[in-house]
């Protein structure tokens, strides 16, 4: 494996995406300013430009789009440029492939990470605090996940915390002990990588000096319609509640600027997907079997496995399944959550379905193309409220 030819062509794929953005500014005449910018008021903005000198901003409406940043974990304090301990950032400029590598969290960003660097023949191992990988998802899928990366060569520690690390020439030791307490173990990692979450980025920002309130996790409080206690001043994406995804904090970008502009912007949380991009890739949107419990909605489960499709057998990648929630009195689609080949894509059907109130009848009888990945889909619907035909 030629991991410099690997980060040049990650390079370039940043570099081309970055550059488009900038493209877009200038082809939509947008100006934009490079430096680090804080509300100066209401209806103004102050920007420490990088050349070194600052810009003073004026506007009728500001929205808050500052993102996130990793959380610190304080007993392994990262390090990029070291390059032992290392945050999200850091994993993507490793330049040797490590022998041995820990995941702290085990949440999507690890797992995604984990599963790169397993790929290309790292020993990987995955301390969660948790019992269990992606807590927030559907207990059946991650469960089923966690058995397929344990095939691939991950170990897992859950239910335990890492109390402390030491870095030396060849390695950290990290020092760990279970979740609720009792003797602590040492191990050593050529690399560590530190995924324990991300929190919003607001420091510098000015918002105390506004009255603009923040919760308990540093996230700015808005309205329906994205607004904070400033009538002029909107916050979207990482920086407030919700899933840290690109994609729900462009749908609120869009519902923000079209309130703005006089109509009805508005956002369907229940149709925001969530994908991990691992091998197999996880993907879901909607309720999960244990929120529909705990709702006390009764529902109709139906799966389908990725063994019995003609495409992912053709292709050599089956594992997986698709799993499909429907209501159990009217029907419409509830949750989706599908682990196998391109999750990632399939799972805006669903998605589709769901933003539209399908039913899984409606899927069930819509023509799928054969053979394709999508059949599974169809096929999970199927045994909803029937039987599948292939299974």
């Amino acid at each position: 494996m030629d991991i410099d030819k690997m980060q040049e062509a990650k390079a370039k794929t940043v570099s081309g995406l970055t550059g488009g953005i900038e493209h877009l500014l200038k082809k939509h005449k947008v100006d934009y300013f490079k430096g680090k910018g804080s509300l100066s008021g209401p209806n103004g903005v102050s920007v420490a430009l990088n050349d070194g000198s600052a810009q003073s901003l004026d506007a009728k409406n500001i929205i808050l789009a500052t993102g996130s940043e990793v959380t610190p974990l304080p007993p392994v304090p990262v390090d990029n440029a070291a390059g032992k301990i290392v945050d999200s950032t850091g994993a993507l400029e490793i330049n040797k492939i490590p022998e041995t590598m820990a995941v702290v969290g085990g949440g999507v960003i690890g797992l995604e990470m984990g599963s790169v660097w397993s790929r290309l023949g790292t020993k990987v191992t995955v301390i969660e605090f948790m019992d269990r990988l992606c807590p927030a998802m559907d207990q059946e899928l991650t469960k089923k996940f966690q058995q397929t990366l344990k095939k691939q060569g991950f170990k897992f520690q859950l239910k335990t915390k890492v109390t402390k690390s030491v870095v030396g020439e060849d390695g950290v030791t990290l020092t760990t002990e279970a979740a609720a307490g009792g003797k602590e173990k040492e191990e050593k990692y050529d690399i560590v990588l530190v995924a324990t979450g991300r929190r919003p980025y607001t420091d510098g920002l000015g918002l105390e000096k506004l009255g603009i309130q923040t919760d308990k996790l540093g996230r700015i409080e808005v309205d329906e319609h994205f607004k904070t206690a400033i009538p002029s001043i909107y916050a979207i994406g990482d920086c407030i509640d919700g899933p840290m995804l690109a994609h729900k904090a462009e749908e609120e970008g869009i519902a923000a600027v079209e309130t703005i502009a006089g109509f009805a912007g508005h956002v369907n949380y229940d149709a925001i997907p969530g994908v991990i991009y691992t091998y197999p890739e996880v993907a879901a949107v909607g309720k999960t079997e244990e929120e529909l419990k705990e709702a006390g909605i009764e529902y109709t489960k139906g799966t389908f496995p990725f063994q019995a499709n003609s495409r992912a057998r053709a292709n050599g990648s089956s594992d997986g399944f698709v799993k499909v929630l429907a209501d159990k009195a009217t029907d419409r689609i509830l949750g989706v959550h599908i682990m196998g080949p391109n999750g990632g894509e399939m799972i805006a059907e669903g998605v589709l379905g769901m933003e539209y109130g399908a039913s899984s009848e409606d899927i069930a009888r819509t023509c799928h193309a054969h053979p394709t990945l999508s059949e599974a889909f169809k096929e999970a619907c199927m045994d909803t409220y029937d039987k599948p035909i292939h299974f």
